[in-house]
């Protein structure tokens, strides 16, 4: 949970999400179990002091606040996810969830499944 007074970073997920409210862990362990049954071979990492995936480069992240769940990065200027993110808040490149309303997980799927494509895209873009 992030707070003005700064915490050490946590070693790994599980040590982070501990650190948030019961009600809090409920719903990011939800989207743990999401983003991991949608990319099973991304790696689990701490990154900017906060839990991310990496798939052929950093795929997603997500970080608990005050009153709300953030993820990153969102593809708001996608014509797909255009209309639907506009409906949270959040700046460029992120979507803000309110703690109380769900999360919704079958948007946050298809944002990893266009993310795990850009990231394939751009491996072997390098190759």
């Amino acid at each position: 949970m992030t707070t003005k007074t700064r915490m050490p970073v946590a070693a790994n997920v599980d040590e982070y999400i501990k650190r948030c409210p019961s009600e809090v862990q409920r719903i990011l362990q939800k989207l743990r179990r999401t983003i991991k049954t949608t990319a099973p071979k991304a790696e689990e990492v701490i990154s900017y002091a906060i839990p991310g995936y990496k798939y052929h480069g950093m795929l997603i992240f997500f970080a608990a606040f005050k009153n709300h769940i953030s993820v990153y990065p969102a593809p708001r200027s996608n014509d797909t996810f255009k209309k639907e993110l506009s409906a949270y808040k959040g700046g460029k490149g992120t979507i803000q969830f309110p703690l109380e309303d769900p999360v919704p997980l079958d948007l946050v799927v298809r944002i990893i499944k266009f993310r795990m494509k850009e990231n394939e895209e751009k491996a072997a873009a390098k190759k």
